[in-house]
């Protein structure tokens, strides 16, 4: 199991209805996209990890953990705004509002990601991709999503352990053993994956599978308390993002 859907299980919000964590989380996301970065990305940001920190319970060390790949991509997509290419000055040199926009794009991706963690860090998929049949999503297709969801921590379980074997016969000590290691290894977690998913399909219909996996799914009700104080956090963060917009720019 990867750590953030861990934290997710173990989460003081875990039985709490994925529209609840829905609302607070994806509405915060919407608010960074949406508002002016300077000061509305800054606002969701901050209250996005008081949110995460706080009330819901996500340990510091795991959630930097979890934000440092998605911030590493937000970082490189801003890179390339501080430099322009060609015109008076030469063929590459620097943006004259490089910076600011760089900084505007920063704020804003990195604030959404966090929206999405919050959401991440409360909510496991085995609660939500069930739900989404109800929802309206076609039944297949929320098959495959389980199935991909279940077979993947397996398929990494027996990544791991072959290269734990590769390791312990000395298979990583030189360029040309690692490399061969990497080949035997993609061919191994290919197989495996191949006969899992064999016999998978063979278990499904002996046991009269047909076209809709039933799961059992934790009862949970959308709590009107939860998900109207969410919608006046919202509200109240957009109206003060844009009473401070024209005072701070």
């Amino acid at each position: 199991m990867l750590p953030i859907d861990a934290a997710a299980h173990g989460s003081r919000w875990r039985h709490r209805h994925p529209v609840d964590k829905a609302v607070l989380g994806l509405g915060l996301t919407v608010l960074a996209i949406s508002l002016p970065p300077w000061p509305g990305a800054a606002l969701v940001l901050l209250t996005a990890l008081a949110v995460l920190l706080g009330p819901a319970g996500v340990p510091g060390r795991r959630l930097w953990r979890a934000y440092r790949v998605p911030l590493g991509f937000c970082v490189t997509g801003a890179l390339p705004l501080l430099v322009r290419v060609g015109g008076p000055d030469g063929w590459v040199s620097l943006a004259g509002d490089g910076p600011l926009r760089a900084g505007e794009l920063l704020l804003r991706t990195s604030a959404a990601s966090l929206g999405v963690l919050l959401f991440a860090f409360t909510t496991p998929m085995s609660d939500l991709l069930p739900r989404l049949a109800g929802a309206g999503v076609p039944a297949p297709v929320v098959d495959v999503a389980l199935v991909t969801y279940r077979m993947s921590f397996l398929l990494l379980d027996s990544v791991r352990r072959v290269r734990q074997a590769q390791a312990a016969r000395l298979g990583h000590t030189t360029r040309s053993a690692t490399w061969r290691s990497l080949g035997g290894l993609g061919a191994t977690a290919f197989v495996r994956a191949f006969d899992r998913a064999a016999r998978l399909q063979t278990g499904l219909a002996g046991r009269g599978y047909d076209g809709t996996l039933r799961v059992l799914v934790p009862e949970a009700r959308v709590s009107v308390r939860f998900t109207a104080g969410s919608v006046a956090l919202l509200v109240g963060l957009a109206v003060l993002a844009l009473a401070l917009e024209r005072p701070l720019s």
